[in-house]
């Protein structure tokens, strides 16, 4: 993979629409109905303390990040999906260290999210940049899928 630098997409840019169309194709493939957004994402850009980082290549969005500071203490990593067929690239850890590159330039003093247990892969990668899991939140997705709520503080001597 050549060095990715996710963008961050700004509302009326010129590639505004086609980035949100394929953010929605991609969220409806990667999360069940009840968990994607692809209903209401343009709401969600919306939001004035809201933003969303994306990677792309050949003029394709392979990946993105959206995430939210609803203070100025905290902030939260609301979604990062990247497509199946570019997993494992390293994408995701790009778009990660960037939404936390984001969050630290606001002098946010943590940042939070929710992850399904069972992808491992998710897990490792939060944990490899310093993510804590705080507890297991039953029946957060679902009846029968939980998560945990996972958090990373910021070092103010940093």
């Amino acid at each position: 993979m050549e060095k990715v630098v996710p963008v961050e997409l700004t509302r009326g840019s010129a590639n505004w629409v086609r980035v949100v169309e394929e953010i929605v194709k991609m969220e409806k493939k990667t999360f069940p109905k009840h968990e994607s957004l692809a209903q209401t994402f343009d709401g969600e850009l919306r939001k004035r303390n809201a933003g969303l980082l994306y990677v792309e290549a050949g003029g394709e969005t392979l990946g993105y990040v959206m995430y939210a500071w609803p203070s100025s203490l905290s902030a939260s990593i609301t979604k990062l999906a990247v497509k199946e067929s570019c997993r494992r690239q390293g994408y995701g850890e790009a778009l990660l260290r960037a939404a936390i590159d984001k969050c630290r330039s606001r002098k946010i003093q943590r940042v939070s999210l929710h992850v399904d247990p069972t992808r491992i892969a998710a897990v490792n990668l939060y944990k490899k940049h310093g993510f804590q899991v705080d507890c297991l939140v039953k029946s957060y997705y679902s009846a029968d899928r939980d998560a945990y709520r996972m958090y990373l503080d910021f070092d103010d001597s940093v």
